[in-house]
């Protein structure tokens, strides 16, 4: 079990094609802020059928797709 894992299961049950979440909201859910090691958690996330498509270091977002 991940940190990240209340995040997967959060992006899994919203369902939509494309979700963006700012840093805040992805702490607020996740229960941990977002940081460096967030790249390699990312790679769990296809389990649950999505993926990581855009981080804004800039807007301060993460963009995740459903995989097809």
């Amino acid at each position: 079990m991940s940190k990240y894992n209340g995040l997967w299961e959060y992006i899994q049950k919203d369902g939509n094609a494309q979700i963006k979440l700012t840093f805040d909201q992805i702490k607020d859910v996740a229960c941990t802020p977002i940081d460096h090691s967030f790249l390699n958690y990312k790679k769990e996330l296809t389990e649950y059928g999505y993926q990581v498509d855009k981080i804004s270091l800039k807007e301060k977002t993460v963009t995740f797709n459903r995989i097809n």
